[in-house]
């Protein structure tokens, strides 16, 4: 077996602290072909999708990669901007910004990239680069504020097959959740505070999740949990009684029983409730994308307004905001925090190294 390294080291490079923000993905084009082959990667992974193996396999190839990428290349291109996929450009965005904020906090040596779990930039790639600009020390940050096996756990899977390959290792820390941390809960009001005072306030906040079957809560996985955590810590920062604010969970995929209330079928009962003005937004994305543009943001909106609602809002995501850089520089502050880089860096350590070799070959 050989080990990954680099054609161009040089014991004399400087060593550097590495920050990897991971996203979920995206395709590349808004078209059939290229949604093909996002799905085809995505919904192969075996935390997404747990069902026998065998079976799965049959349905994605038979019946999902033949049908859907029509149907989603659709969806993206409603979507789609001038620089690209949104989630990508944002979060392209947010990693610009923190180096930007962050790298004279360490004297030029912190190094801010993104890559995505699915799709491209890959993590292997974006890995690379970190390492070959001497980067010793890495923080690899998901952008998913709770923690769920199909997303926080992928992502450490995906990291630990490349680091298999890898003849050095950096140092390393992995941020599993930042669900409850107070600048993260800040932002998030802050985001609704802004948008209320511009827009006036609904009758009723929906804080929609991305949904996961319901056997992933059965089994152990803390996502349920904390996605009411964190609704939890947001309703209590806006001040909001019970009945102004509801939880429910989005997106789910084929008829097995996903976390409930369902997003969609919440919103077409709320008119004969006798709610007729909602506000909804989705703590669990990082950044602004299909499930939250389309999907809540015309979709859901189509529902509820059918449904003999009068006054549909979506409060956008964080996005590349200043609310995030500064909320995601505090979670990864406390992550760094002990790390310092080696002052024995340059020509003078390339030399002990060579003399270090020289000792230890024999006469």
């Amino acid at each position: 077996m050989s080990f990954v390294g680099s054609s161009e080291f040089s014991h004399a490079q400087p060593d550097a602290i590495g920050v990897l923000l991971v996203n979920l993905g995206t395709p590349d084009q808004p078209k059939p072909g290229a949604l093909r082959r996002y799905l085809r990667e995505f919904l192969s992974d075996r935390r997404v999708v747990e069902i026998p193996r065998l079976l799965w396999m049959l349905i994605l190839h038979g019946i999902i990669l033949r049908t859907r990428p029509k149907k989603s290349a659709h969806a993206y291109a409603s979507i789609w901007t001038p620089q690209g996929s949104p989630l990508r450009v944002f979060t392209e965005g947010l990693a610009q910004q923190l180096q930007q904020k962050m790298a004279t906090d360490f004297g030029g040596n912190l190094i801010v990239d993104y890559a995505m779990r699915y799709g491209t930039p890959s993590m292997t790639d974006k890995l690379q680069s970190l390492c070959d600009r001497g980067v010793r020390k890495l923080v690899v940050l998901p952008l998913y504020p709770q923690y769920a096996g199909s997303t926080t756990a992928s992502t450490f899977d995906a990291l630990a097959r490349d680091f298999m390959q890898r003849r050095w290792l950096p140092d390393l820390r992995f941020v599993m959740a930042y669900y409850r941390h107070p600048a993260y809960i800040a932002a998030l009001a802050q985001q609704v505070r802004a948008w209320r005072a511009e827009h006036g306030e609904a009758e009723l906040l929906v804080l929609s999740y991305h949904g996961v079957p319901q056997q992933m809560l059965e089994r152990g996985d803390p996502y349920h949990c904390q996605c009411h955590a964190t609704t939890r810590l947001l309703a209590e920062a806006l001040g909001l009684r019970p009945e102004q604010y509801v939880t429910t969970f989005q997106s789910r995929l084929g008829r097995a029983k996903w976390l409930q209330p369902y997003t969609d079928a919440t919103l077409k009962g709320l008119p004969a409730k006798g709610v007729r003005s909602v506000q909804v937004f989705c703590p669990g994305f990082a950044v602004d994308c299909l499930e939250t543009l389309e999907e809540i943001g015309v979709e859901n909106r189509d529902y509820f307004l059918g449904a003999g609602g009068q006054r549909y809002e979506y409060i956008p995501a964080l996005n590349d905001s200043s609310l995030h850089v500064d909320a995601l520089q505090q979670v990864l502050l406390q992550e760094l925090r002990g790390w310092e880089l080696p002052t024995d860096m340059g020509p003078a350590r390339e030399q002990r190294y060579k003399g270090l070799l020289k000792a230890s070959q024999p006469d």
